[in-house]
């Protein structure tokens, strides 16, 4: 759902202009640029699984500091909280913090059941669209636009 992500994140420009996308990106991307980290200090899991679904070979065993949807409003509540203390700015805060928690409620529908709920419950969510590689291809790559028109003369 790696376009989803950024597409929200671009789509929020509208509602918080004064934000640097790169600051839009960040948040959207969040949970992705937490998780890697605790991949390689050991702390979550992941492994290499031909087969696991159709479009990629991770099997994401256990990772619920970075994509439980608890801890994913946590980050987002801190995302916006630093962002609210430098700039002071409660409306770009409340976004950053939301467009967070978005990044779980994206990646909910393309992942196989793996995204945990909470840090240890047993619930794990996900509608499996990744199964589908033309499915999941269909929400990846933007509709093409035709283009503008240009005139004859």
């Amino acid at each position: 759902m790696f376009l989803g992500h950024y597409a929200v994140a671009l789509g929020s420009k509208r509602v918080a202009p004064a934000v640097s996308l790169g600051t839009l990106f960040a948040a959207a991307a969040f949970l992705d640029l937490v998780w890697p980290v605790l991949v390689i200090a050991g702390v979550e899991r992941v492994a290499v699984a031909p087969g696991s679904t159709a479009f990629t070979p991770l099997d994401f065993e256990y990772y619920p500091i970075s994509h439980s949807l608890l801890m994913s409003a946590v980050w987002g509540v801190a995302f916006g909280g630093v962002y609210f203390l430098i700039r002071r700015r409660r409306l770009p805060a409340i976004m950053l913090g939301l467009l967070v928690v978005s990044h779980w409620v994206l990646d909910a529908v393309v992942h196989r059941p793996d995204l945990p709920l909470t840090l240890s419950g047993p619930t794990r969510v996900g509608l499996r669209l990744w199964n589908s590689v033309p499915g999941t291809l269909a929400v990846q790559v933007p509709a093409r636009s035709p283009g503008p028109t240009w005139g004859s003369g």
